[in-house]
């Protein structure tokens, strides 16, 4: 019987060790990173999980020409963010001095803690981190680049953390034969679409109306119950986790005994919720203000010459997220459902775990968008000639009604019928913005200046 028994296993082990993924999977452990999961304040990654195609240009394509639109690196703290919810935190923990924080298991690192956004802090300032991420950004653009000229232009809107993002992004691409001129562009209020902040100009936009509070209130029961007198500061904890890692690295607040993975993904929906109707499916002119850039950027890269082979701008969170709305990337609905019903597709009182719009994931600090024009020629079963595909973050993206290329990229010919069907949903900037001012453009030429 012994020696049956001993036969079994023997067969049982020799089974796993056959399959060393199954053996792997088994025994696996829970892994969360909250970092990846902060919304607006997520530094720099790349989800590869949820986007597993591969970066690399499909076989028997390369890449001809390409433009990019990046948000800025890692700043050292949002002015709005500081002032509403990380300067009350910090003033109400130093008004708490005789509370002894050693003996509360979760907030005992507070009993010596100090903060580097100590109150009178000048925020939105790129931070040293965020510096070295857009120089790596050089750094893996001219790895993925190689058959590419260095651009001679970068442009970069002109308040600090986005120009000096652009000057340290210059700094990590540029060579002794090849200089590259960083372009400032102006913040215009009035300057319609010519320009990096095209929602400004905007005279009809507004963000939404806090429609995540109802969720807000929901996941936060549980953290005020636990946190008692800190409670409504909550948020500034939280903030702080990603703040903190951009300016030295690491933070106590990240900790998950202090903040479980259920809490930061309560956090993650509520921030996708705000930005949903900020600047996604649920504000009506977030793909109306990304149209635009959209469309210069497809006629640079149609053209058959062009001044540059790579177009590279800095800007905020907002234009590449309004950008990726016009081209039809992260959208709920875009295998069912309709445009009418895409506020659905994010309910106020639970998680949509299943949902396409993830801000983590598309725009953290130095979130990118990518647009490539791809040249093959014997690449298995499609024709030789131009294809065009996206990618945010290096992940390539698949585009909705763009398709029929190898990998995630669609034929040229589809690909300006796709552009004209956008036109005629997106365009008519001005008219639609209902601008309220003279002398506003429909037309991006900022791209044209040497300087």
């Amino acid at each position: 019987m012994a020696s049956l028994s001993q036969s079994v296993s023997f067969q049982l082990l020799s089974l796993f060790c056959l399959v060393p993924h199954s053996w792997a999977t088994l025994y696996s452990g829970y892994n969360f990173d909250p970092l990846q999961h902060l919304g607006r304040v997520s530094p720099y990654f790349e989800p590869r999980d949820s986007q597993p195609f591969s970066p690399d240009p499909p076989q028997g394509c390369t890449v001809s020409r390409v433009a990019y639109i990046s948000r800025h690196g890692a700043i050292n703290v949002n002015d709005d963010d500081y002032e509403d919810w990380i300067e009350p935190f910090l003033s109400k923990f130093l008004n708490h001095t005789g509370t002894d924080w050693a003996k509360i298991p979760t907030l005992n690192f507070l009993a010596g803690y100090k903060s580097p956004l100590a109150p009178g802090t000048e925020p939105e300032l790129l931070t040293r981190i965020g510096e070295l991420e857009a120089t790596q950004l050089a750094g893996d653009i001219a790895i993925r680049y190689p058959n590419l000229k260095l651009p001679s232009r970068v442009w970069a809107s002109h308040p600090p953390r986005t120009f000096l993002s652009g000057k340290a992004f210059v700094r990590g691409l540029q060579t002794e034969e090849n200089p590259i001129n960083l372009i400032s562009v102006y913040e215009d209020f009035k300057g319609g679409v010519n320009t990096l902040v095209p929602y400004r100009s905007c005279t009809a936009y507004h963000e939404g109306n806090d429609e995540a509070k109802t969720f807000r209130e929901i996941f936060t029961a549980p953290i005020k119950a636990r946190l008692n007198a800190l409670a409504p500061e909550y948020v500034g904890m939280i903030l702080l986790c990603g703040y903190e890692t951009s300016a030295q690295g690491n933070s106590p607040f990240c900790n998950q005994e202090l903040f479980a993975p259920d809490d930061w993904l309560g956090w993650e929906y509520a921030d996708d919720i705000r930005y949903f109707y900020d600047v996604g499916y649920g504000n009506p002119l977030a793909a109306v203000i990304g149209f635009p850039w959209l469309n210069v950027t497809a006629d640079l890269l149609l053209a058959d010459t062009a001044d540059e082979d790579m177009y590279i701008s800095f800007a905020h969170r907002t234009l590449p997220q309004m950008s990726m709305i016009a081209l039809g990337l992260y959208n709920n609905s875009a295998f069912g459902g309709s445009g009418e019903s895409i506020n659905d597709t994010m309910p106020l009182d639970r998680i949509n775990t299943r949902r396409a719009w993830r801000t983590s994931e598309a725009t953290p600090c130095l979130g990118n968008l990518a647009i490539e024009r791809l040249t093959c020629t014997g690449s298995y079963g499609f024709e030789d000639g131009d294809y065009f595909r996206a990618l945010v973050n290096r992940a390539p993206q698949l585009i909705p009604d763009c398709i029929g290329g190898p990998g995630t990229s669609c034929p040229r010919s589809r690909f300006e019928s796709f552009m004209q069907e956008r036109a005629a949903m997106f365009g008519g900037y001005s008219e639609r913005c209902q601008v309220d001012y003279d002398n506003s453009t429909d037309i991006v030429s900022f791209y044209d200046r040497l300087s």
